[in-house]
């Protein structure tokens, strides 16, 4: 007899760790436990480091854990689920969809087609493994329309995240994930992110939750492009600190 176990994930979170996020690990662990996630994966803009040591402390949590990280592609974003080493920032999209696949995860497409949050245009997905379909920081419901009718005619699977860069839009969408196991007793706690991983593959998704209220999607738009123009002004400063200094680690190399 088939057991089918449900999993609530975030798939798009990002910690202190990004140039442009807020919290610790410690403290989006807890409150992902807090609102009844079964985990959430830290996806950090080109770096990895706190996410394998979310992953790994998860089910300290009662979490699932599963690494992952944001990278910054030349033609845009792209979610890197299930690896332990992070492709190199500043490849081609398709180069950077096979790496995370040699490397045992899966390549999920955040927010394409925005050009203002460096998503990838249509005309560079020749092939992902999911795509995001509802990103709750979307200002109107037009941009998730529109990946939701190009994932479904091309018949990927979806996924919906919060993109959260604060703690409150944690888990404001998430993905409800239906696990297939053959053992009738099996409960949650039996299964890993493998599993997970496959169900995505398989289609087995439905999409939850609802987009994050207009003035917190502005508040996190306007502190992350404060933070990047800061960036760029001061690295351009002789004798002045580069600020945020994390950007410099988030940087993309270009080849």
């Amino acid at each position: 007899m088939t057991t089918l176990l449900p999993f609530a994930i975030d798939f798009h979170v990002h910690s202190d760790d990004s140039y442009d996020g807020h919290e610790p690990i410690e403290l989006i662990l807890e409150h992902a436990a807090d609102i009844g996630l079964d985990g959430v994966v830290i996806t950090d803009h080109d770096e990895i480091s706190e996410s394998l040591r979310a992953a790994e402390i998860a089910p300290e949590y009662g979490l699932i854990g599963i690494p992952g990280v944001e990278v910054s592609t030349r033609h845009g974003h792209l979610l890197a689920i299930g690896v332990e080493e992070r492709p190199d920032p500043g490849q081609p999209f398709m180069d950077t969809v096979e790496a995370v696949r040699a490397r045992g995860g899966i390549a999920i497409v955040p927010h394409p087609f925005q050009r203002s949050r460096h998503g990838v245009r249509k005309r560079h997905i020749e092939d992902a493994d999911a795509i995001e379909t509802y990103n709750s920081m979307v200002f109107t419901g037009y941009r998730n329309r529109r990946a939701r009718t190009f994932a479904r005619r091309r018949n990927y699977p979806e996924i919906g995240a919060s993109d959260a860069h604060y703690l409150p839009n944690v888990g404001k969408a998430y993905t409800e994930i239906i696990v297939a196991s053959e053992d009738a007793s099996a409960t949650k706690a039996d299964i890993d992110g493998d599993a997970l991983v496959d169900a995505i593959l398989e289609g087995r998704t439905q999409i939850r939750g609802k987009r994050t209220p207009i003035h917190k999607s502005t508040i996190q738009y306007t502190k992350g492009a404060i933070r990047k123009s800061s960036y760029l002004v001061t690295k351009r400063t002789p004798l002045i600190p580069t600020i945020p200094s994390s950007m410099d680690r988030s940087e993309p190399r270009r080849s």
